[in-house]
């Protein structure tokens, strides 16, 4: 099983009825192709887990990458893990842009802030446990 992670910016702000068609598009294609994992947005950044075999998961990144929706594509993570950390999903969602979000245990603010690889670099495994949080509070 492999995992990527990775965060991006939207070229322009989605509506909450954007946000929903385009989880809507990832349940589909996820379940489809095996890949489960998280999406999560905040101000117009994303921070998504995307998990599967392998080469589905790097064919699907390629896709996202190039897709006209995002810019500045960081990837933070490939790992080979154990076990899916998200089995169950073809694709959960959280809206970090719901005040009552700020509340819950756990919230980080990291997507206030613009995102660069020197945020993650120095603990890779640190989008990891921030995921891990957000699918706990779901």
């Amino acid at each position: 099983m492999f995992c990527l992670v990775y965060a991006s910016s939207a070229t322009r702000l989605f509506s909450p009825s954007q946000l929903t068609d385009l989880l809507a598009s990832c349940h589909a294609n996820n379940s489809r192709l095996g890949i489960t994992g998280l999406l999560l947005y905040k101000n117009g950044n994303f921070m998504q887990a995307l998990e599967g075999e392998e080469q589905t998961v790097l064919n699907l990144y390629a896709k996202i990458y190039q897709d006209e929706r995002h810019t500045g594509v960081l990837t933070l993570l490939q790992t080979t893990i154990s076990a899916r950390q998200f089995p169950n999903w073809s694709m959960g969602f959280r809206d970090l842009n719901s005040p009552e979000v700020r509340s819950l245990p756990g919230y980080n603010e990291f997507l206030n802030r613009p995102l660069t690889e020197a945020e993650f670099s120095s603990d890779p495994t640190y989008c990891q446990r921030l995921l891990t949080i957000f699918k706990k509070m779901m």
